[in-house]
């Protein structure tokens, strides 16, 4: 589980979260919504320590993030928003495999989960290629193996489907649903719910660094009047 307690973060005077308190469940699927600006990444980011809190505190599986960096990093895989931010080798298979190695992981265990991760996504046929010649969904799919990889209990995806095609996205769409189904929690940062909300059990909306909405979809849904947040159409 992931336990966030009255999180508070600034950039300079500027508040990107007031007072954020928030749970993730295991297993749950969860849409986290809002404009630009809301706090949605800045939330995300502090959950595997990327960011450290001005107040407040976050907890994964019972343990403070700032406790045991490894093991909300490992507990919370992040695919960010552009993928190729998350890159660091020049094909698949070496870049999926880079999370695990930096566990200290035996070569067959290692070998073993590259394997795994990508043919969850469908990119087993992929591993030697150059992610250079990969299409923008193709690289979307690296980015989630690379996460799944180091066997997360959550997967956080930053705007995923931002530059992709409709099948890319339908494509990242089943398998963000096969993981739920296989007992991942998925937590998927957005600004327009069209996108998942057919798949997601909870609907959750920033505004202006603080939680305005948190309910199932239906619920939620009626509640976003005045919001800034895209409804689906």
């Amino acid at each position: 589980m992931i336990e966030t307690r009255g999180l508070v973060h600034r950039y300079g005077d500027s508040v990107a979260l007031d007072g954020v308190t928030l749970d993730v469940a295991d297993g749950e699927f969860v849409v986290l919504a809002g404009a630009n600006g809301s706090g949605k990444t800045t939330l995300v980011r502090h959950w595997n320590g990327l960011l450290t809190p001005n107040d407040g505190a976050v907890r994964v599986n019972g343990t403070p993030v700032g406790e045991d960096l490894v093991g909300a990093r490992t507990a919370v895989g992040m695919v960010f928003q552009d993928p190729r931010d998350g890159f660091v080798a020049a094909t698949v298979g070496e870049d999926v495999a880079f999370g695990p190695s930096n566990l200290g992981l035996p070569r067959d265990e290692i070998d073993a989960r590259v394997a795994d991760a990508l043919d969850t996504v469908n990119m087993a046929n992929r591993r030697d290629a150059r992610i250079a010649t990969l299409s923008g969904g193709e690289r979307a799919r690296v980015a989630i193996a690379g996460a799944l990889a180091m066997r997360p209990g959550h997967l956080v995806l930053d705007e995923p489907f931002t530059g992709l095609d409709a099948p890319a996205r339908e494509s990242v769409r089943e398998r963000l649903a096969a993981l739920h189904a296989a007992g991942t929690s998925v937590v998927v940062v957005t600004h327009d719910i069209g996108e998942v909300v057919d798949a997601c059990e909870r609907l959750v909306v920033l505004d202006d660094g603080r939680v305005r909405v948190d309910a199932d979809p239906a619920d939620a849904l009626d509640a976003l009047d005045g919001l800034p947040v895209r409804r689906p159409c």
